[in-house]
C-alpha cells in the first residue's frame, strides 16, 4: 500500500521558552531560555504523520532553493517520506510559533510571497499512478492550482482526499472525500443544520462523492449522496494543542481509504486520531505522541504542573459507572486544575473482585470515564494498586471516595516522596456496583 500526499510544504519552527516577566518598555512578555524545534508543516506534516504509521508515503511538493527549503527536505527524509520536488518559485514558507509554558505567545509567518512551481515531473507522475490513494493538502500556495498537477489528478481512479484552503482552488470534480473545516465551508452559524446544508451545497458544487466538514472539538459531519448525514462526535479533550489536527485528520482518512475502508469508516477513525493528537500536545509534541492513553495522562499532568497548576488523581475499577462515581469524580476535579483517573485493568479487577469481574472491559470503562467533563485523562494500570503509576504522574492530590479511610490507602505513603497529599471526598451512600449487580441478578 502506498499513499501520495501532494500539496504545499512549509517549515514550522516552535521556539519554546519561559515567560516570567514583562518587558520594561511595553506590556509584553519576555520569553527566554528558548529551545528551537523545527518540523515539517503543511503538506509536509500530513506526509510525515502518514509515514509514521509505517506505510510507504511520497510527498509531491515544491521546495525553495534556500536554507529553509534544505532544512525542510532533511526533516522529511528523517521522517521516512520520499520527496518529489517540483521547485518553488520563491522562498520557502516558514511559520514560527513562540511559546511559553507550552502556550503560544505569537506566530510569525514569512516566505512564500511568490507562489507557483514547476510542472509535474515524470517521477511525480509515476508515483501518482502507483498510489493506493492520494491526499491533496492545499495550503493556498499554488501547487494545487498547477495545471499539470490538476490534469494528473483528474485521470486517477484511486481514492482522492482533498483538504482545501480558502486561498486555494476548488477540488477537481469527482474526489471521493473533501474535508473543509467550518470556516472553509462557511457553515451557517456553525450549527449542525447549517453544516449539513453547507456540506450538501459543496458536494453538489464540487461534484464530490462525499464532503466531511471538520468541526474541531465537536467532531465532524459527513454527507454523501441522498442518504442521512453522519455526525461523528469527538472525544473530550480538556487539555491540548490543536496545531496540526487538520493534517492528522486528513492523513488518517486517506490511509484508511488506501487500505480499502469506506468514507464512513475513514471519518470515524480520523476523528479519534485527531482528538488523540490534540490531547497529546499536537504537532509540537512530535510524531506518534498520541500513541497511548498512559502517555496522554502523563502529558496532561506534566503540562498542568509546568503551568503552576494542581494535578489531582483518583483511582478505582469504575465497573458499571453510577451516580456515586460521578459525584466523587466531580468533587475530586474541583480540588485542582486537572483530574487523571488511574483505572484498574481487567486483570487487576479480576484479582481484586473475583473471576466474574469486571462486567465492562477496560477499554470501554476508559472510554466512558474519558467522556465525562470532569475527567481530563485516563491511565490504565495492571498492578493491584496504582502506586507505580502515581510515581510517574506525581499528582499534588490523590483522592478516594468517602467509603475509604486514610489508613486504608496504601498510596498515601508514596505521595510523601514528592510532597503530595491524600484526601477523602464525599461519596453518595446507597450507590455501588455490587448493589447494581444484585438488582440485575434479581430481575
Amino acid at each position: 500500500m502506498s499513499l501520495v500526499v501532494i500539496g504545499d510544504a512549509l517549515l514550522d519552527r516552535d521556539l519554546d521558552g519561559r515567560a516570567e516577566r514583562l518587558a520594561p518598555d511595553a506590556p509584553v512578555p519576555v520569553v527566554d531560555a528558548i529551545v528551537e524545534r523545527p518540523r515539517p508543516g503543511g503538506a509536509g506534516l500530513a506526509a510525515a504523520l502518514a509515514a509514521a504509521s509505517g506505510e510507504t508515503v511520497t510527498l509531491v511538493c515544491a521546495l525553495g532553493d534556500d536554507a529553509a527549503g534544505r532544512t525542510l527536505a532533511q526533516l522529511l527524509v528523517d521522517a521516512d517520506v520520499r520527496v518529489c520536488d517540483l521547485g518553488l518559485r520563491g522562498t520557502t514558507p516558514e511559520k514560527v510559533r513562540v511559546r511559553a509554558g507550552g502556550r503560544p505567545v505569537v506566530r510569525l509567518d514569512s516566505g512564500g510571497e511568490a507562489s507557483g512551481c514547476g510542472p509535474l515531473t515524470a517521477e511525480a507522475a509515476q508515483a501518482l499512478r502507483a498510489a493506493s490513494a492520494v491526499l491533496v493538502s492545499d495550503y493556498g500556495r499554488g501547487l494545487a492550482a498547477e495545471p499539470s498537477v490538476r490534469a494528473a489528478l483528474a485521470d486517477l481512479v484511486v481514492p482522492v482526499v482533498w483538504d482545501p484552503h480558502p486561498k486555494g482552488p476548488e477540488p477537481i470534480p469527482g474526489v471521493l472525500l473533501a474535508t473543509p473545516n467550518e470556516r472553509e465551508a462557511a457553515a451557517a452559524g456553525e450549527s449542525l443544520a447549517g453544516a449539513v446544508a453547507a456540506a450538501r451545497m459543496l458536494a453538489a458544487r464540487w461534484r464530490a462523492a462525499h464532503v466531511c466538514i471538520t468541526r474541531g472539538a465537536r467532531g465532524a459531519l459527513l454527507v454523501g449522496g441522498a442518504g442521512p448525514a453522519l455526525a461523528v462526535p469527538a472525544p473530550t479533550v480538556a487539555v491540548g494543542d490543536p496545531c496540526g489536527a487538520g493534517d492528522r485528520f486528513a492523513a488518517t482518512a486517506a490511509l484508511h481509504l488506501a487500505r480499502g475502508g469506506s468514507p464512513w469508516e475513514a471519518v470515524q477513525a480520523a476523528v479519534l486520531a485527531a482528538s488523540a493528537f490534540v490531547g497529546a500536545g499536537g504537532a509540537g509534541a512530535g510524531l506518534g505522541s498520541e500513541s497511548s492513553a498512559a502517555e496522554s495522562a502523563a502529558e496532561v499532568a506534566a503540562r498542568v504542573r509546568a503551568e503552576g497548576g494542581t494535578v489531582v488523581a483518583t483511582g478505582g475499577c469504575f465497573d458499571l459507572l453510577h451516580a456515586g462515581h460521578v459525584r466523587m469524580l466531580e468533587a475530586a476535579r474541583a480540588l485542582g486544575d486537572c483530574l487523571v483517573v488511574c483505572l484498574n485493568s481487567d486483570a487487576s479487577v479480576r484479582r481484586l473482585k473475583g473471576p466474574d469481574r469486571p462486567l465492562v472491559g477496560q477499554d470501554d470503562r476508559a472510554a466512558v470515564l474519558g467522556g465525562l467533563a470532569c475527567v481530563d485523562a485516563v491511565a490504565v494500570f495492571d498492578e493491584d494498586d496504582p502506586r507505580a503509576l502515581l510515581r510517574a504522574l506525581r499528582p499534588h492530590v490523590w483522592t478516594k471516595g468517602g467509603d475509604y479511610g486514610l489508613a486504608d490507602l496504601p498510596e498515601a505513603d508514596v505521595l510523601e516522596d514528592w510532597g503530595g497529599r491524600a484526601v477523602i471526598v464525599p461519596y453518595i451512600s446507597g450507590r455501588s456496583t455490587t448493589q447494581l449487580i444484585e438488582v440485575a441478578r434479581g430481575i
